[in-house]
């Protein structure tokens, strides 16, 4: 099935959430390692690479916020808390935000560095710079905010990831199995249904 319904994910919603997230945790490699090799030529490569790739988020982004917007997300598990499903939608909140604004402040980088490197997409286009001031000052504010905003998302995402894991071995729910695009088993829908039943009995 290409598209969500009230219990799963559907394939679309589904790639583009594994895709994004390894392009986003070899970002935060790649940009760890390109800052630190001695090898210049290597460097530079290393530079158009993270660019390249940060653009491909961005544009995957919106792509996906645009599909999201047609697409309504599941129903949450009726395993999640209250609190659960608040701070989900929080990291959730938190993480798409930061799939723009990350892009958005390395492409700020390049653009107010004295250096003016050209970007070079994938070595097939050259991206224009922002029509923002160049000048030292700029480019130390937008290496800081670009680096803090990835640890941060970084800790979201890491915290994302082992709240899925906590809910696939501790509390054995759908959490994860639905975003790897498996359907319920028999024997959590036989025990999430009464719930469900019971929670809108006591709702009304």
């Amino acid at each position: 099935m290409l598209r969500n319904d009230a219990e799963s994910y559907g394939v679309v919603t589904i790639l583009f959430h594994w895709i994004i997230a390894a392009i986003f945790l070899g970002q935060i490699l790649l940009g760890y390692l390109m800052v630190r090799t001695g090898n210049y030529a290597l460097q530079f490569s290393l530079f158009q690479w993270h660019k390249s790739l940060g653009f491909l988020i961005l544009l995957l982004s919106g792509v996906r916020l645009l599909w999201r917007m047609a697409n309504p997300r599941p129903r949450a598990p009726d395993s999640m808390s209250r609190i659960e499903r608040a701070a989900a939608h929080v990291a959730h909140a938190f993480l798409y935000v930061a799939l723009f604004v990350i892009p958005l402040t390395g492409w700020a980088l390049a653009s107010s560095s004295p250096l003016q490197i050209p970007t070079y997409a994938f070595n097939l286009l050259v991206i224009p710079p922002l029509p923002l001031a160049i000048s030292d000052q700029a480019e130390a504010f937008w290496t800081a905010s670009h680096a803090w905003l990835a640890y941060l998302s970084a800790i979201v995402a890491a915290a994302h990831i082992l709240a899925a894991l906590h809910h696939h071995f501790w509390k054995k729910d759908t959490v994860l199995l639905r975003m790897l695009g498996a359907r319920r088993p028999a024997s959590v829908r036989s025990r999430a249904d009464p719930l469900r039943i019971a929670n809108k009995d006591t709702r009304s």
